[in-house]
């Protein structure tokens, strides 16, 4: 696929993914979506994390209304269940980490879009908002889904109903984020988080998701089931001898990631 809504470079083992619709505020538009899934899909194969992040002043704004003739003529369950969901279920079911750089505002459908990742860090500068009940919506885009179970429901229900600016450092306390960053660190700060997961044991990163999926539907037992199960695939990795290895001769790991 031609990109034109976003750039796509790997380097490093790490493929980092830009909206690049700066003019618009990195609005949602159909060509977004699908250009956003292909290259996250893409950098789950070529690449050991991915890091997703905006171009300009934002990170996203979230849906483009623009994007069609008239708000009133969007068909936003269909938009939703064939565009939203395979992008969202990109990000979450990536086979690698994905880190979410949060270069400004994400707003609506953008600031979900954020949550769907991994890890989620942002510039102190940045915030978040659930702003569909503004225009008469409810949040979407795995927002119902994210933020309950990141922040709690009583924080969850007032940043739905009030739809109130997050700011980022008011989401990292909330624990809706992982952290905030000052303005002036944050893109070396980025590059050394995902340099950080690109040397490391990839195949262990994969059932970490995995594990702690599983466990938002599973009592105890099942969980520990689960972590039985994906521990035991853990230690027939080379990336486990290669720990045990580095531990015992005091060194870093030198980390395949397989």
């Amino acid at each position: 696929m031609i990109y034109d809504t976003i750039t796509y470079a790997v380097a490093e083992d790490i493929a980092t993914v830009t909206l690049n619709r700066a003019d618009v505020m990195n609005a949602l538009n159909t060509q977004m979506r699908a250009e956003i899934t292909d290259a996250v899909n893409r950098g789950g194969r070529e690449a050991r994390v991915v890091v997703l992040t905006g171009e300009g002043r934002a990170f996203c704004s979230g849906q483009d209304l623009g994007d069609r003739e008239t708000a009133a003529n969007l068909d936003l369950e269909r938009v939703l269940r064939d565009e939203y969901v395979p992008m969202l279920k990109a990000i979450h079911d990536c086979p690698v980490p994905v880190i979410c750089a949060v270069n400004g505002a994400a707003a609506g459908a953008g600031a979900n879009l954020a949550l769907a990742a991994d890890v989620v860090i942002a510039c102190e500068s940045a915030f978040f908002m659930q702003a569909f009940t503004r225009i008469g919506l409810i949040p979407d885009a795995g927002g119902t889904w994210f933020l309950p179970r990141q922040i709690g429901y009583a924080k969850a229900m007032g940043a739905a109903l009030f739809a109130d600016r997050i700011s980022a450092q008011q989401a990292s306390d909330w624990g809706m984020i992982w952290e905030a960053v000052p303005d002036a660190d944050f893109r070396a700060h980025v590059a050394a988080r995902a340099a950080q997961l690109a040397s490391g044991p990839t195949a262990a990163y994969a059932r970490v998701k995995q594990a702690m999926e599983a466990s938002m539907g599973n009592d105890l037992d099942e969980q520990l089931a689960v972590e039985a199960r994906l521990q035991g695939e853990c230690g027939k990795t080379r990336d486990f001898k290669e720990g045990v290895v580095a531990f015992m001769e005091k060194r870093p790991p030198a980390y395949e990631g397989r």
